[in-house]
């Protein structure tokens, strides 16, 4: 049934869709676009580092003073910098532009995952639902339009590229055999500058439509909470130190390993898949149509695992996407690609936004119902977390071979299915307790009399 929190549940969704069509789709295109010197690679590995650093303060700080709303607005002006950075990429515009969106890039994921774990929480009250149950299903939607973000992104590159097929003949390094191609620093030739700017020009356009989107049509939902809050000032240091105060937390310790994985994988699929498989064997303006596959089975799947989740549990989801990633892997490792095998080329990345869809659906929903007192705080760990895995894939992207890499990922993997069933039982033996439902009564009986004021005003 269409209401209140499940129309806020929309509008930040497209508004997410709509800022991701653009940095996704340039995200893809890094390691192949810019790829003289790495500079691409380094551009999203200082997005990352950055958005590390800002997870260790700025969540907390600007969600306590701004409200979710606007810091979704704030953080999505630092993403459309990058667009701009990428009209004439240089180390002088990218890596300045990656700093402003690697700072916004924790605020705005963690105000996004407050914004939902709150509304769901208030729905679930309403109801007389389990706040988890309408949690999950809050962002099986979200991540249902979010991940259809990679479909239009990705299309309009490959429309666009698509009108210069200039292709270099290098298969004899695809796929495990591109060791050679990283270390001597080969790669393939950029597009005609004008398609370029062309792109960009589109990406910096939804990108804009984004805060628009947000600024307008999104409630302000916890504005009351922020008055508060401002008007009772915790000292700088308290809110400053949230996030590492949570590190004190076992189960979020534990949960690092499977956080870090989010970006590992996430990362291995945008920046050597489409490079080593993809843009080696059929060309660049064939990474938008794979990364549309991964983008349209990631949305599809997140909707269904989100409405899943209440019937089959967390553990059997993650388990699955485990399975899924492990069989990549290792065909991966000895799979060379070839034009021949388009067919092929096309179903890694399918299968991987399969497991994606688990691996971003249930981590965050999990994050939202271990810690429903410090949200802020433990979204700002995911995105830290997670963004360090980034970092490192990236990191060293330019310096080892594509088999060590496979390798590295499913080390990480492995350790994932060792230390996550353990959160997992210890919170089916002991429920973390959700947050009182008076909690939500209260806002309830607010946005009650907001409402009768304003058909009141209407009225006179």
């Amino acid at each position: 049934m269409f209401n209140r929190n499940f129309k806020n549940v929309l509008v930040v969704s497209i508004g997410f869709l709509s800022l991701f069509t653009a940095y996704g789709g340039l995200q893809s295109l890094q390691s192949s676009l810019n790829a003289e010197e790495g500079m691409g690679v380094a551009s999203l590995s200082v997005i990352y580092a950055s958005i590390i650093i800002s997870s260790m303060f700025l969540p907390p700080i600007m969600i306590k003073n701004l409200g979710c709303k606007w810091t979704i607005v704030v953080s999505m002006a630092c993403y459309v910098s990058y667009s701009f950075g990428n009209l004439y990429p240089g180390w002088y515009t990218l890596i300045p532009t990656s700093v402003i969106l690697g700072l916004g890039g924790s605020p705005l994921w963690s105000a996004k995952c407050t914004y939902l774990t709150i509304s769901g929480n208030i729905q679930a009250a309403n109801e007389g639902k389990k706040g988890s149950d309408v949690i999950n299903l809050y962002f099986g939607i979200f991540f249902f339009i979010l991940q259809s973000s990679a479909v239009w992104g990705n299309l309009m590159s490959s429309l666009i590229f698509g009108q210069d097929t200039k292709i270099e003949e290098q298969l004899q390094f695809c796929g495990v055999g591109a060791c050679d191609v990283v270390i001597n620093g080969t790669s393939s030739s950029r597009p005609d500058e004008k398609l370029v700017w062309t792109l960009v020009g589109c990406y910096i356009g939804v990108g804009v439509l984004a805060m628009i989107i947000v600024a307008v049509f999104l409630d302000n939902i916890d504005r009351e909470q922020t008055s508060q809050f401002r008007g009772n000032r915790e000292p700088f240091c308290h809110t400053f130190l949230a996030t590492f105060r949570l590190l004190k937390d076992w189960r979020l310790l534990t949960l690092i390993p499977l956080t870090m994985y989010s970006g590992f994988e996430q990362s291995f699929l945008s920046g050597e898949y489409t490079k080593n498989y993809v843009t080696c064997a059929l060309g660049i303006h064939y990474v938008g149509f794979v990364m549309m596959c991964f983008g349209a089975t990631n949305s599809v799947c997140s909707f269904l695992f989100g409405r899943l989740a209440q019937y089959t549990g967390r553990a059997a989801l993650f388990f699955l996407a485990a399975i899924t990633n492990f069989s990549c892997i290792l065909a991966l490792l000895f799979w060379k690609p070839h034009p021949d095998q388009i067919a092929v080329i096309f179903v890694f990345p399918a299968l991987w936004g399969m497991a994606d869809a688990i691996w971003q659906t249930q981590t965050n929903a999990l994050y939202g119902i271990l810690f429903p007192r410090a949200k802020e705080a433990a979204f700002a760990n995911y995105r830290m977390w997670e963004s360090l895995g980034f970092v490192i894939a990236f990191a060293y992207s330019t310096f080892i071979c594509l088999e060590i890499k496979l390798y590295i990922l499913l080390s990480v993997l492995l350790l994932t299915a060792v230390t996550y069933p353990i959160v997992e039982y210890r919170e089916y033996k002991n429920p973390t307790p959700p947050i009182e439902q008076g909690t939500y009564n209260k806002y309830k009986e607010t946005t009650q009399k907001d409402e009768m004021r304003v058909i009141a005003q209407t009225r006179l």
